[in-house]
């Protein structure tokens, strides 16, 4: 008996040990997933390390703003399957605070959205939240009614840049805290700012926009990124320098080792392609080249993170431009020759690259998602109407003694102007010799009455009116064709007549101005003007055309053809499609499948020369004649 009980004894207590050793265990398991999370990604001893493992990231960037947001998954499954792990994206300060204090977060705008389904995919993200991002995007993503101060020196610590910064700031950073790693969510690091080692007009800048970020509840690994001109001035004590390129140098890696001993390096912007400009070819970058470099880097033990893998499209006016010997505007595409093309497509380098990152997985990658299939449709072209006929629909014009740049218009609640035309309105006497020397930014046709006298830009900036005895109406229709986005200039850029015009040396006075920004209502509101018929003799522009796409089944996504169109803008469905131009390179515009309806889509055109006879879609891109760059 005694025997028995001492049997039952020892049993009972060997369940009672292995039961505490399991609570032990999994109570040391828990408290090391709890440490692990707590501390996040970490650059330490050359390597990234993350949940207590290392992390090789294998990014790639693709931009919430630029892709429709029923598209967004789509992409990500395609990173995904892949074989890259991480995904990063830019924040477009322009676009989430169009006015002074009031915020966007909607819609495609929805970031928090962007960042769950990042999760749902299995993607880490890196955060680039600015307050200046570059990207090709209009003033490189910052609001122009900064731009309404005179004495505005952007991305500094000048007291009216830093205090918009600041209440940017307030807004937007505790929002994106809580997607953190260490909070449970996806973001495993931030950017402060970006390449601003190229710019450097503020030795506090970088310490200043530092410490917003970490003040506002960013607590993960913190990066700067810089290409090789500015990695000197960029980097700052605390935060992780990284290297943006698109052929590799053996001295940049041996620089990065020299300012930060013992950290895994990354390469934040390996540039699988390149951007277009207006009147210039359409941009390649060789695929085997590619992958040789990208291939360099891996071996080499780096990180890197590909610019772009999806590079979407600048939908609007949001193109930005470059202006160093001369100034050229961003196309509308942004196809940026990526792995995935603008409309989501594989192309020959993401199989190149599949192939590649799979020899980095120890499990095969998942297959390859199906893509989504193509439309062509035919356009009825069935109105016109002048755009003399609508400009009451703008309000009343403000009447100045002298031109006022578009920043600076009393419009949109003291705001300004940011985007699209601004017409300005005088009488002359005669005609004679016009001149803006230089002020007219960026592009203007001139009208005696509605009669088009020609174009002012900033090569040719004067032409002849003819004289005729009289009083006559004097009309100058500028287009702000897109803020320059990087280089020592970002300060230069008020749109519109920005100083004084000339007749026979005189400057031209009093001044009717109306804002021409195209938004959704003025667009709305064109339905409530009386249309003309389309006829040979009412193509001549400055006009809107209209017509409908009729759909009998899903709508697909498709590519509107602008041959035999000068240049202007396409709305479809309200929705600002962006700009086209016959210089090229690009010949077709991306019309997302899920902007469009079935049954009757409107499609309306402000052309500013001549109109086309047709108007159609097709299921290709045509993005121009290729260059291939190196």
């Amino acid at each position: 008996m005694r025997r028995e009980r001492r049997r039952r004894v020892l049993v009972l207590c060997g369940v009672l040990l292995v039961v505490i050793i399991l609570i032990l265990g999994w109570q040391n398991s828990f408290s090391l997933r709890m440490w692990n999370q707590q501390r996040g990604l970490q650059a330490e001893n050359g390597q990234f390390m993350l949940e207590g493992e290392p992390l090789r990231i294998m990014g790639g960037s693709m931009h919430y703003f630029r892709v429709p947001k029923e598209y967004w998954k789509d992409r990500m499954l395609k990173m995904k399957a892949c074989g890259l792990n991480v995904l990063t994206t830019y924040v477009p300060w322009n676009l989430h605070e169009p006015q002074r204090g009031k915020f966007d977060f909607t819609g495609n705008l929805d970031i928090w959205s962007f960042l769950n389904i990042a999760s749902d995919v299995g993607l880490w993200v890196i955060l680039r939240p600015g307050p200046y991002i570059c990207s090709e995007w209009d003033l490189g993503g910052l609001p122009s009614w900064l731009l309404r101060d005179k004495d505005m020196q952007l991305r500094t610590t000048y007291k009216g840049f830093a205090e918009a910064t600041e209440a940017y700031f307030d807004h937007l950073i505790p929002a994106v805290a809580g997607h953190q790693y260490t909070k449970g969510g996806v973001i495993i690091a931030v950017q402060v700012e970006n390449e601003y080692g190229s710019y450097a007009k503020d030795a506090n800048y970088m310490e200043f926009i530092k410490t917003a970020l970490v003040r506002r509840g960013i607590v993960e690994l913190l990066l700067t990124s810089d290409n090789k001109d500015g990695i000197s001035s960029g980097s700052i004590e605390g935060v992780l320098a990284t290297i943006n390129f698109q052929k590799t140098e053996p001295i940049l890696f041996s620089y990065l080792e020299f300012i930060q001993s013992n950290k895994p390096v990354l390469v934040m912007e390996y540039w699988t392609g390149w951007f277009d400009y207006w009147g210039g070819d359409h941009n390649v970058f060789d695929v085997d080249q590619m992958v040789s470099t990208v291939s360099d880097v891996l071996t080499k033990g780096a990180s890197i993170n590909l610019y772009m893998f999806h590079g979407g499209t600048n939908f609007g006016f949001m193109a930005g431009a470059l202006h160093f010997h001369e100034y050229r505007s961003d196309v509308t595409s942004y196809d940026y020759d990526a792995p995935l093309t603008e409309a989501g497509d594989y192309t020959s380098k993401y199989f190149k690259l599949r192939e590649l990152f799979s020899k980095h997985h120890v499990e095969p990658l998942l297959p390859a998602p199906s893509l989504l299939p193509k439309g062509a449709y035919t356009v009825k072209l069935k109105r016109s109407l002048s755009l003399w006929e609508v400009l009451h629909l703008t309000g009343e014009p403000f009447k100045s003694e002298v031109p006022v740049n578009m920043e600076n218009l009393p419009v949109n609640d003291g705001n300004g102007q940011s985007y699209g035309y601004t017409l300005y309105e005088t009488v002359i006497y005669g005609g004679g010799k016009f001149q803006t020397k230089g002020h007219v930014r960026d592009r203007a046709q001139v009208f005696v009455s509605t009669q088009s006298v020609g174009f002012i830009d900033y090569k040719n900036q004067d032409l002849d009116i003819a004289e005729v005895p009289g009083y006559r109406k004097l009309r100058i229709l500028v287009e702000n064709c897109g803020r320059v986005n990087y280089g020592t200039r970002i300060n230069d850029q008020r749109k519109g007549l920005v100083g004084d015009v000339f007749l026979r040396d005189v400057p031209l006075r009093n001044f009717k101005i109306y804002s021409l920004d195209m938004n959704s209502t003025f667009v709305s509101g064109l339905n409530s003007v009386r249309w003309s018929d389309v006829s040979e003799e009412e193509r001549i522009g400055p006009a809107f055309f209209q017509g409908a796409l009729e759909i009998g089944y899903s709508p697909l996504d498709t590519y509107l053809c602008m041959k035999g169109w000068k240049k202007g803008v396409v709305f479809v469905n309200g929705k600002n499609l962006g700009r086209y131009w016959n210089i090229g390179p690009q010949e077709t515009l991306y019309l997302p499948g899920t902007w469009l309806w079935r049954g009757l889509n409107e499609i309306t055109i402000f052309e500013e020369e001549f109109a086309g006879s047709s108007l159609y879609s097709v299921d290709i891109p045509l993005l121009g004649r290729t260059q291939y760059v190196d």
